[in-house]
């Protein structure tokens, strides 16, 4: 089971995600990611799913057309914890490889 972050751990890993921005309604990040197109979009979310298969956390997500918001929380430790980071990297990194560049500015 994930543990929730520490806050002083948080800022520091926080600090690292420049287009992510904290909700304000509870403790989760969220972002919002623009593609070139649909099938850009959803092969991106394609590539997300598999690593986030693999972490075993999965995130909260909605696509419409060419652009997919996120939200990233850990429901078991009851806010943001390594595995949110580590997926919000891994999207970060796989946006950055799309031939658009994954554009799109913070929630």
């Amino acid at each position: 089971m994930a543990t929730k972050l520490s806050d002083e751990y948080r800022g520091e890993l926080l600090s690292q995600l420049s287009e992510w921005t904290l909700a304000s309604d509870r403790d989760a990040l969220s972002r919002t990611f623009a593609f070139r197109d649909f099938n850009e979009a959803f092969g991106w979310m394609t590539r997300i799913a598999l690593i986030a298969e693999k972490l075993d956390h999965h995130p909260e997500w909605t696509n419409v057309y060419n652009s997919v918001t996120v939200t990233l929380t850990t429901h078991d430790a009851g806010g943001l914890s390594d595995l949110d980071i580590k997926l919000a990297q891994a999207m970060d990194l796989i946006a950055g490889q799309t031939s658009s560049g994954g554009g799109g500015g913070g929630d």
